[in-house]
């Protein structure tokens, strides 16, 4: 995963609610339930993988005399991260919903990328070409999940209040 996890959940309502979808045995009303809560969350992820993308990452300056050159990978970075951000809808017994970078759609050298990226200092530090004995710095926006992440989170609170009193309203 990226960063830490962030979730919206309403733990008590959510609970009830869960155990209630249960007692009533409507699959149809809990796939409508989860259906709508991943509607609501779709937004975030949508602006998270934007943000990924349109991130701005900078070098540090090149001492005079040193030698630069193209990458060796072909794949664009911030396209395969933003590729692997995922939404994770739960009924069960922590039910809520999670936006977050699902690791195994990376490639194994990018696995720890996200969090790198994430960094409170802005900084992401990697070797040169693969040689342990030359690093090199590049510069990002420093906590821009938590930014976006933020930013949304007004919105997704009414939402999934708006889908709980739904759901309450079918119940009864």
């Amino acid at each position: 995963m990226a960063t830490r996890n962030i979730q919206i959940v309403g733990t008590g309502q959510l609970l009830e609610l869960s155990r209630r979808l249960k007692s009533a045995g409507g699959p149809r009303l809990k796939a409508n339930f989860t259906r709508r809560i991943r509607r609501a969350a779709e937004p975030l992820r949508n602006d998270m993988q934007s943000t990924i993308r349109a991130l701005p990452i900078r070098p540090d300056a090149r001492k005079p005399g040193s030698r630069g050159g193209p990458s060796p990978t072909t794949r664009p970075l911030r396209a395969t991260i933003a590729q692997a951000v995922s939404i994770q809808i739960r009924t069960g017994v922590m039910p809520g919903a999670r936006i977050y970078v699902d690791r195994a759609k990376l490639p194994p050298d990018l696995k720890r990328m996200p969090k790198a990226m994430n960094r409170e200092s802005g900084r992401i530090r990697h070797m040169v070409y693969g040689n342990k004995k030359r690093w090199h710095n590049n510069w990002t926006t420093p906590l821009w999940w938590e930014k976006t992440t933020t930013k949304h989170q007004p919105r997704m609170r009414a939402e999934v209040a708006r889908v709980l009193s739904d759901v309450r309203n079918s119940l009864s």
